[in-house]
């Protein structure tokens, strides 16, 4: 359940004891974090953001956690974490940097360009 690993995740960053802290941060009740935890209510979107912002977590990736937590159908659900485990195996900046660098270099390969692309990339 990574609704309750989001939670947890918060807690330690915000060096929290007690789930009642995190429900006060959320602005929510207290024994609403408990039925979040038991699965009987689930974290909003917006809810899921704030904590993995606080808890230093790429927000796409719990977003991500919590939709296949949301989801009942087995394989659903196992569709959603195979698409938060291929999110977060990539490591998309680094993707998004190399082909940058490359788009750099193919557009004009000019030797000032070329030296920020290979400093960029480093």
């Amino acid at each position: 359940m990574y609704t309750a690993e989001l939670i947890n995740a918060y807690k330690k960053a915000q060096n929290y004891v007690q789930d009642k802290q995190v429900a006060h941060d959320l602005n929510l009740d207290p024994p609403k974090i408990s039925k979040i935890r038991k699965g009987i209510r689930q974290l909003t979107d917006e809810e899921a953001v704030f904590l993995a912002n606080g808890a230093g977590i790429d927000p796409e990736l719990a977003l991500l956690g919590c939709h296949a937590d949301r989801n009942d159908n087995p394989r659903i659900k196992g569709m959603w974490e195979n698409i938060a485990k291929k999110f977060n195996g990539l490591g998309l900046s680094g993707i998004s940097m190399i082909c940058g660098g490359l788009a750099v270099m193919i557009s004009s390969p000019s030797e000032p360009l070329l030296q920020c692309a290979l400093y960029v990339l480093c």
